[in-house]
């Protein structure tokens, strides 16, 4: 699982975690955040962590409770289930869990926002988020983990729970520093014909790692994944994903695609595992890559592991540079090359881009793309 990273780099022993009581609470929101907010203008609650600490909490939602660990059990593992080194480094430190309920049959029709905020140097941040949707119920979480521009570390965990017949769209934004490490699980439970769409866009860090296991352990239950992530400079960004199909008549759609300027790495490798029993899988996988200069990488490594007989289970994946048909196409009725190439790569990550959940943060998303790209592509030319 650790094949093509990075993690050799990492020494621990440079980062300490936040104390409890490092004096004032930081107050306001960091203006980078304040876009994806104003575009929420409607929200069914909102959390604010910021260096570890919580700053902020409204949820006053019929049918959506904020849980903290005080008087209350956190189910901490319970979907992730055996932990590797860094997510127990994560239930060691983590200092201010949050645990999102949505009762059975509720329909939460706005969604739910939690922020991460880092600012401090040498800082090590712990964010443990547990999303529980009840039996019939339906609710979007937007997650949004960001920093300054500091060397810190940032171990994030996130569980989702969906039970028999509920729903949950799941949009994840990652926009940290360009010299923080990321190390993150997102781990998923997916019950008897209920839906999960999650989504994960990333854009920063230095080295940004996120493991995705979803599993499908209710007959008829379906998940969506998807990504999308642009590196630049030096940047790495590393996805390992699960689909795991315990039940019959399980549903699993992957799709990520991701693009790399500069020197930048990416690396996906994905495994669709279906058990014995588990009889009218369908499972799709899906990695497309595109490379944006010569010093640019990506490694797209795609598995299947099957152990039953009346299953439909394919995988794909490409890495190649922008397809020079379409260049010649646009160039050939006047646009010109940087234009040409920028719309094409604005488009390959568009076809993600729409199939995200919480289409209010689309036009925000499209921008911190473009401004990427525009930094790269455009300013090639």
């Amino acid at each position: 699982m650790w094949r093509y990273s990075r993690i050799a780099e990492l020494d621990l022993e440079d980062f300490a975690p936040l104390p409890a009581d490092s004096g004032a609470a930081p107050t306001g929101m960091p203006p980078q955040l304040e876009p994806p907010l104003a575009a929420l203008t409607a929200r069914a609650g909102l959390v604010v962590v910021r260096d570890g600490r919580r700053l902020e909490v409204h949820a006053d939602t019929p049918g959506l409770a904020v849980v903290t660990p005080d008087g209350d059990e956190m189910p901490i593992g319970s979907v992730a289930g055996e932990p590797d080194a860094l997510t127990s480094l994560n239930a060691a430190f983590t200092a201010a869990p949050l645990w999102l309920r949505v009762a059975r049959g509720a329909v939460i029709r706005d969604p739910i926002v939690v922020v991460h905020w880092l600012g401090s140097d040498g800082a090590a941040m712990f964010p443990r988020t547990m999303v529980e949707i009840g039996e019939g119920a339906q609710a979007s979480v937007v997650e949004i983990v960001a920093s300054e521009d500091v060397v810190s570390l940032v171990d994030t965990v996130t569980e989702l729970d969906v039970a028999q017949a509920a729903n949950l769209q799941y949009l994840n934004v990652q926009l940290l520093g360009s010299r923080v490490w990321q190390v993150g699980l997102q781990a998923s439970r997916v019950g008897r014909d209920a839906t999960l769409t999650s989504a994960s866009v990333s854009l920063g860090g230095d080295y940004a790692r996120v493991r995705t296991d979803s599993a499908l352990v209710g007959q008829g239950g379906t998940s969506r994944l998807l990504a999308l992530y642009f590196g630049d400079g030096h940047q790495m960004h590393d996805f390992r994903t699960m689909q795991a199909h315990e039940a019959p008549k399980t549903t699993s759609d992957l799709l990520f695609k991701g693009a790399v300027a500069g020197t930048a790495h990416s690396v996906y490798s994905g495994l669709i595992r279906v058990r014995k029993g588990a009889v009218g899988t369908n499972a799709f996988q899906t990695n497309r890559n595109l490379v944006l200069s010569e010093g640019a990488h990506a490694d797209s490594v795609p598995n299947l592991e099957i152990e039953e007989n009346d299953v439909s289970c394919s995988h794909a994946s490409a890495v190649g540079p922008v397809d020079e048909e379409q260049r010649f196409y646009l160039e050939s009725r006047g646009v010109p090359p940087s234009v040409a190439d920028r719309l094409i790569v604005l488009g390959f990550l568009d076809d993600v881009l729409v199939r995200t959940p919480v289409p209010e943060l689309h036009d925000w998303l499209r921008l911190e793309l473009a401004r990427k790209l525009d930094a790269n592509v455009a300013g090639d030319a």
